[in-house]
């Protein structure tokens, strides 16, 4: 492969109190290639300041560190850097701290015990903007969105016909795709669109209905009755 074949590097920062976790971490994705840790920070501060010079496409963000939360860092890390993808990747199995994580905008929510490869796996996917989730926490997702629902009033339900009537025929279909799960690749066969024009449309349905995270995307649409 020569230099203008190479694919373009997919930029990390590593934020994590503990130093030997993050030069295990860096050497690991060393590994994989198109994955370069550009950055690393050790609390909520330093990765604010790092974080502003950066710019990366991905963010490994730690969810308990001293003295503050890893998910109380998330809007001011995407203030400064808007374009990045934060993933959570983190020991905590709480789904307290999952569904604050995705309410937060985490692009993703995985556990340490993730191998390698699955890890770098799941940054490619992240940068394609699909949502990432340990398989562990999975069926606690579902569980903490059951509990945590209300019987809809009046106002709500028409709040949320207004919400779904702004989407186009075209996007609420994907809206179907995403709620089941499916992948862009997945949803691109299953419409017979290219995988491009499916990106497209998440960004579409992402600023419609005012969320951040395709994550979140999937929890409104499984909680209004799609896929």
């Amino acid at each position: 492969m020569n230099k203008a074949e190479k694919i373009e590097l997919i930029r990390i920062m590593v934020v994590d109190d503990h130093s030997l976790f993050r030069r295990g971490l860096t050497a690991l994705l060393a590994q994989e290639e198109g994955l370069e840790v550009v950055g690393e920070a050790s609390d909520g501060s330093e990765a604010l300041r790092r974080i502003k010079d950066l710019q990366p496409a991905v963010v490994l963000l730690d969810n308990h560190m001293p003295g503050v939360r890893g998910v109380d860092l998330l809007p001011g890390l995407r203030e400064a850097a808007p374009q990045s993808h934060f993933i959570m990747l983190t020991v905590s199995e709480d789904e307290q701290d999952l569904t604050a994580a995705l309410r937060a905008g985490a692009a993703g929510y995985l556990l340490k015990t993730i191998d390698a490869a699955d890890l770098a796996a799941a940054i490619r996917r992240t940068v394609a903007g699909e949502a990432v989730v340990s398989p562990e926490m999975t069926n606690k997702l579902v569980l903490a969105f059951k509990a945590s629902s209300v019987a809809p009033t009046a106002a709500s339900l028409s709040n949320q016909a207004e919400d779904i009537a702004a989407l186009s025929p075209r996007e609420q279909e994907l809206l179907q795709e995403i709620a089941r799960g499916a992948s862009n690749k997945e949803i691109a066969r299953t419409l017979g669109i290219a995988e491009t024009t499916v990106k497209i449309h998440v960004q579409h349905i992402l600023r419609k209905l005012q969320l951040s995270s395709r994550v979140q995307v999937a929890v409104w649409a499984s909680e209004r009755g799609f896929g």
